[in-house]
């Protein structure tokens, strides 16, 4: 596997231009909103960006043609038999543009001697205060409130809301995102209650802040917002028995990863009215529906179709992250990791495959 320290050899750089080291780079997935920052990134860099509209899998793999790098995001398939044919197409570096690797198979990469970089932090204002959005939404009925207007009903019926003021809200996940959202609420004299497996010191800092274990977190908040990553101990962390932990009535927001949460229990959930509102801004099976237009296609998957249906649940099509500052920031990272791996400095962005004890 290569390391970090590695320094590599020229026949990597696709050129000079200026003083500055230049890669051919295949961009998937890409579209006008990436054109746009990674060029706006890439000025003045000397980097060749190939675009491709489609995602990467293992049958557009090959469209990568001599470019030593890939440029990916969240929905690309990186799975061994990818990486083996990115590989033989002379693929070195796979740069991720996003936080998650989840997708991408790192012990295949690390046998292969693929170097794998990503956006380790963006903007956490932009998810954070998505979550907000999504919370005051569904609290104070925003959606249906608008939609009545507009058809010139002007009735309160059905819109009656609660104040967040004095509100227990759980965070799970109290990293960078998850800071930025408590310190959000905090403004709204929320209790909060905190589980995280690695504490954040400045998190019981916070007014009316404080860790409790996740039983504790699951039994007393009137909301729970979840910002941790997807692992295989957080997959469907909220299914039948988590529910079964909650108030009656708990709000729930998941703007992380989609497989945290077990749907068809959700579902359950909302029908019985264990849950009072839900707010989605991810879907563990969005690969296929989100980031494209389908609305003139019949969307097959019934299990969201369902979802739709509830007059108490909020979907937008993972566009938490996406605001000016968190996009400048991604494409800032992302050609500086493809700079640093092109001029042989180590990058402190990589991440390897780590194998369990």
């Amino acid at each position: 596997m290569s390391g970090g320290g590695t320094i590599h050899s020229p026949d990597f750089l696709l050129g000079w231009v200026g003083e500055k080291p230049g890669m051919k780079v295949a961009v998937f997935s890409s579209k006008p909103y990436d054109k746009h920052f990674l060029n706006a990134a890439n000025a003045g860099v000397g980097h060749e960006l190939i675009y491709y509209d489609t995602k990467l899998d293992v049958n557009t793999a090959p469209l990568v043609g001599d470019a030593p790098a890939v440029c990916v995001f969240v929905h690309d398939v990186l799975n061994r038999a990818t990486l083996e044919i990115l590989r033989q197409c002379g693929v070195k570096l796979i740069a991720l543009r996003c936080t998650g690797f989840n997708h991408v198979d790192l012990q295949a990469a690390g046998e292969l001697g693929l170097t794998v970089v990503r956006v380790t932090a963006y903007s956490p204002y932009s998810v954070a205060e998505h979550a907000v959005g999504l919370i005051l939404t569904l609290s104070r009925k925003y959606h249906r409130a608008y939609n009545r207007v507009r058809e010139g009903n002007f009735s309160l019926d059905g819109l009656l809301g609660f104040d967040l003021h004095a509100r227990t809200v759980g965070i799970i996940g109290t990293g960078k995102i998850g800071m930025v959202f408590a310190q959000i609420l905090e403004g709204f004299g929320c209790r909060l209650l905190g589980y995280d497996t690695c504490p954040n010191p400045n998190f019981p800092k916070l007014n009316r802040a404080e860790y409790v274990s996740l039983d504790e977190l699951y039994a007393q908040s009137d909301i729970i917002s979840l910002h941790c990553p997807l692992l295989p101990e957080t997959y469907h962390l909220i299914d039948r028995a988590a529910l079964a932990k909650m108030k009656p009535g708990v709000i729930l927001i998941n703007v992380s990863r989609g497989a945290l949460i077990d749907t068809e229990a959700v579902i359950e959930g909302l029908k019985s009215r264990k849950i009072g509102a839900l707010g989605l801004d991810v879907y563990e099976e969005e690969e296929g529906l989100f980031f494209q237009d389908l609305s003139f296609q019949i969307i097959q998957d019934d299990v969201f179709q369902r979802l739709l249906t509830f007059p108490n649940v909020l979907v937008t099509g993972h566009q938490a992250f996406f605001t000016q500052e968190a996009l400048t920031d991604i494409a800032k990272i992302t050609i500086s990791n493809i700079s640093d791996f092109a001029a042989g400095r180590p990058c402190p962005h990589e991440i390897r495959y780590t194998p369990k004890p």
